[in-house]
């Protein structure tokens, strides 16, 4: 690619604003497209299993590989989104959090191919030795309807804010199904806990 070429940037995070800012104290409905994920399962708690540290140091890893190597071979930039996470527990959010299991996940734009995704894991690989790397996989998933507001604050504190998003689909006559999603729109590495802004988002029927 010749160095004069002005690369092309796209604006996800304006073009996709409406699926990743819910107002705070409110709940809304939007309708979710497909759309192009980095994926990575694992099982544990997250504040203390090393597999989910491993997991978000590979995912990010990836992504920010494949955001520079397509603005390379391709012209085409792009920002890197948020981190997301699809979470359960064999249907009990009661369970203990050694319990729990995650697909922690980054959205990517349409230009990101199984060919492109292949050759950043091999670059992001040949960087450092991540175990994780050959779990990540590029995935189209679709959500759909979902009932989503914003949670700012510790994690721990979500209780009142998931439970408004309950009483939401009750009051609705809306059926939850799927996963717990949230999407973490502060880097929760470099975050202050009461600082941090989240989207809260189950999807219904």
């Amino acid at each position: 690619m010749s160095r004069s070429i002005e690369p092309t940037r796209l604006n996800l995070k304006t073009d996709l604003k409406h699926f990743y800012t819910p107002p705070v104290g409110k709940v809304v409905v939007v309708d979710i497209p497909a759309l192009n994920f980095l994926m990575l399962d694992g099982k544990g708690d997250p504040n203390t299993a090393q597999e989910y540290k491993d997991a978000i140091e590979a995912i990010y890893a990836t992504a920010y590989t494949t955001k520079f190597l397509l603005k390379k071979e391709l012209g085409i930039d792009y920002p890197v989104m948020p981190l997301e996470g699809l979470w359960w527990a064999d249907g009990n959010r009661d369970a203990p959090r050694e319990n729990w299991q995650w697909t922690m996940m980054i959205m990517q734009p349409e230009c990101v191919t199984d060919v492109w995704f292949a050759e950043a894991c091999r670059q992001a690989q040949r960087k450092k030795h991540r175990p994780a790397l050959e779990n990540i996989r590029l995935e189209r998933f679709y959500e759909g309807k979902v009932a989503q507001t914003m949670h700012v604050g510790p994690f721990a504190d979500e209780g009142p804010t998931l439970e408004k998003l309950g009483c939401f689909l009750e009051e609705h006559n809306y059926t939850f199904r799927g996963k717990h999603h949230e999407i973490y729109l502060n880097d929760m590495r470099r975050t202050a806990p009461e600082k941090m802004h989240t989207v809260l988002r189950h999807p219904f029927a």
